[in-house]
């Protein structure tokens, strides 16, 4: 009888973005069962794990828009051996680092000084709120990222063919016809 072949621990976070990239992940559908012979679940959406464990492979998407979010990547990559930047946002800060421009300070006086929005209550300043960055910043600037999924988001195809490549010891490469941006 063939030994049991060891399951690599499979790891996956958000910062500031959509969430698009870890749907495109659940669009794998049926691939999920075979995933599963392959991996074990850490932080995911298929776990109810808050903080990481030590993984194999971690999925990362989401670019770097506060304080927390850079806690959150430095933690996540402490515990991955290997660290894929899922989607635009991770790969080059994606449609949040369309602020880049415009001073940090301009863009709070316009959301919570000026009409029409909230009753002039005054910009936010609690202790529990996690001081945003002055601008959006894509994650390979603060930690050192494996490999880029690229993609906005990257499609359940393009996920799993990648995927697969990375789990049977090959560099994962993807067709052109399986990056897209929507």
């Amino acid at each position: 009888m063939a030994e049991p072949r060891k399951k690599l621990k499979l790891a996956t976070a958000t910062l500031a973005g959509c969430f698009g990239c870890h749907m495109s992940f659940l669009d794998i559908d049926e691939h999920l069962f075979e995933l599963v012979e392959w991996v074990e679940f850490d932080r995911s959406p298929f776990t109810d794990i808050k903080q990481v464990g030590a993984c194999d492979i971690g999925l990362i998407e989401g670019g770097l828009c506060n304080a927390e979010n850079v806690h959150v990547l430095r933690d996540f990559r402490k515990h991955c051996k290997i660290l894929v930047a899922v989607g635009a946002c991770a790969i080059n800060g994606g449609l949040p680092a369309q602020r880049n421009p415009i001073p940090l300070r301009a863009i709070l006086d316009e959301v919570y000084l000026t009409e029409p929005g909230l009753a002039h209550g005054g910009i936010p300043n609690d202790p529990e709120l996690p001081l945003p960055l002055n601008k959006v910043h894509p994650i390979h600037e603060v930690v050192k990222v494996d490999y880029f999924l690229p993609g906005c988001p990257p499609s359940g195809e393009a996920i799993w063919k990648f995927l697969t490549d990375l789990l049977a010891g090959r560099e994962p490469t993807l067709d052109h016809t399986l990056i897209h941006y929507d």
